[in-house]
């Protein structure tokens, strides 16, 4: 590379990416030393705008490369402390405005790509009881989600459990703005409301 190219690419650097970039590495950093989480992987990258509630991140296992967005609310419902909450494996990244709420167990293994506004949820708000306000019933039991990895879900997709077990197999594809409410095999494509499979990618 002549000097040329590397004075042009020196001087495409916006130097007030550097800001945004050093504070959620800080913020990171504080986040792994002052917050009780199960387990912290390595080269962690947070927004600071993250909210996760303290008392709950001892629920909570982060792998290593996980890379997490402007507004992600991470949460945990219910006093079950059996087992962890909500993992997410490594290299996993979840963009501005991820909406992720455990109360069984939500897994998310290595290499999974969420979108923007995505809401993942393995149980439901109580509404049946008509003399309480829904703000005051509490949570269904719900079920578990497992995305395996490799798989990528777009921009404003919903993936919810009311029951059992939802898994979306390997490299699954969701669209955006899908409504996923049950499985789907490994190398689906997923689009709709309710979501269906629309294409298999090992398929001919």
């Amino acid at each position: 590379m002549d000097d040329g190219a590397i004075v042009n690419m020196t001087r495409s650097v916006d130097p007030l990416e550097i800001v945004p970039w050093g504070l959620s590495k800080l913020f990171a950093l504080w986040l792994r030393t002052t917050y009780p989480i199960a387990s912290v992987g390595r080269d962690l990258s947070v927004h600071y705008t993250l909210t996760l509630n303290r008392s709950m991140s001892p629920w909570l296992k982060l792998g290593n490369s996980v890379v997490i967005g402007k507004d992600v609310w991470l949460n945990v419902v219910g006093e079950d402390v059996g087992e962890l909450k909500v993992i997410i494996d490594d290299n996993c990244s979840l963009a501005a405005r991820t909406w992720i709420s455990a109360r069984n167990q939500i897994h998310i293994e290595r290499d999974v790509h969420l979108g923007p506004s995505v809401l993942i949820m393995d149980h439901n708000h109580g509404y049946e009881d008509t003399e309480l306000p829904i703000r005051d019933q509490p949570a269904t039991p719900g079920g578990k989600i497992r995305i395996e990895q490799e798989c990528s879900v777009g921009q404003g997709a919903a993936i919810m459990c009311s029951r059992g077990e939802l898994v979306l197999g390997r490299n699954c594809i969701v669209a955006p703005n899908a409504v996923v409410v049950r499985s789907a095999p490994a190398y689906s494509v997923i689009s709709g409301n309710p979501a269906r499979v629309v294409k298999r990618l090992d398929l001919p």
